[in-house]
């Protein structure tokens, strides 16, 4: 698995400050997306509804609007 391309803006470009890190989407070799956010699993894995579910090794990351907003007209149809 390797990182292809970037999905959407840069930090940078959105004005992430001061050092135009996170957040950021990436797509894979494999055809899934890898993301680059803040953790949120302690606090939102309680409020999961009924028909959701995370395995151990998973964890709940918050995405930005903008970012994905901006991530939009990259991410492919298929």
């Amino acid at each position: 698995m390797k990182i292809m391309r970037r999905i959407g803006a840069s930090p940078r470009e959105r004005g992430s400050l001061p050092d135009g890190t996170r957040p950021d989407i990436f797509e894979l070799s494999d055809g899934n997306f890898a993301v680059i956010d803040t953790e949120a699993t302690a606090a939102l894995d309680k409020q999961l509804p009924p028909h959701a579910a995370r395995a151990d090794y998973e964890r709940i990351v918050i995405i930005s609007r903008e970012t994905l907003l901006r991530a939009k007209r990259d991410i492919p149809e298929q």
